[in-house]
């Protein structure tokens, strides 16, 4: 990708702001324009995704559900073990980035995986529930994402895996064994990711370390290309519902 394409791929996401009259309108508005762009760009800048995949399960025959999935990247990760899977849904509410993921899905001949236009919140796969959901770095984008964690844990089996990378800052007092950042990292960067419709929350952790027993976590940071110095904080989280 040349300089000029990175650049202005780096402006939509932290300066371009997002219109329409809807979220659906919004994240077509905002992904629409940059999809072609998308996987080269983030690969070089979202972390964590290789290492969320690698500790998620891929159980015989079971049901794998990402929200929020993007161009279906993510799947790559899985490497042989996404054909153990009787079938996989990618979800999400842009049309541009799900005909990247159908064109991945051709190239790949997945012929269990099938791109899903529909909100986070209300999805529901015919077999009625999931063996795996994924969040990557979709739940920052969703509005209310709290409804979306609720729904992902309702569509769970009991003991079914649930895995979250994304980004975040602390609470300013957070637990003991949770990471707590500066009064600067906790104002900066919401500030300059709001405006991309993108909420870096202090309580996604707190959340899913309710609704979810943890099985791994792991707080770090992030570079963004071109951004010197600065480090964006992230997260991964694998958590179960409880039942088994």
């Amino acid at each position: 990708m040349s300089l000029s394409s990175d650049l202005k791929t780096l402006y939509r996401i932290v300066w371009k702001r997002a219109k329409g009259p809807n979220h659906a309108a919004r994240m077509e508005d905002f992904f629409g324009r940059q999809a072609a762009d998308y996987d080269d760009f983030r690969e070089r800048m979202l972390r964590g995704r290789q290492e969320l995949c690698d500790r998620l399960p891929a159980p015989e025959n079971g049901v794998w559900v990402e929200l929020g999935c993007g161009t279906g990247r993510n799947l790559e990760f899985l490497g042989e073990r996404i054909h153990k899977l009787r079938k996989v849904y990618l979800v999400d509410l842009s049309p541009s980035m799900l005909e990247i993921a159908k064109q991945r899905i051709a190239r790949r001949g997945w012929t269990n995986v099938e791109t899903v236009e529909a909100d986070a919140t209300l999805f529901r796969p015919p077999e009625g529930s999931a063996d795996v959901i994924a969040f990557s770095y979709s739940l920052t984008m969703i509005p209310h994402w709290f409804a979306a964690l609720d729904h992902a844990r309702s569509l769970l089996k009991p003991g079914g895996t649930i895995g979250v990378v994304d980004f975040y800052v602390s609470q300013k007092y957070p637990p003991p064994d949770f990471a707590r950042h500066s009064l600067f990292t906790r104002t900066f960067w919401p500030f300059v990711f709001h405006i991309g419709n993108v909420f870096n929350s202090p309580d996604h952790l707190p959340y899913l370390e309710r609704r979810f027993e943890r099985i791994h976590l792991c707080e770090s940071r992030l570079k963004i290309p071109y951004v010197p110095l600065l480090r964006v904080p992230y997260y991964f989280f694998v958590g179960k519902k409880p039942g088994e």
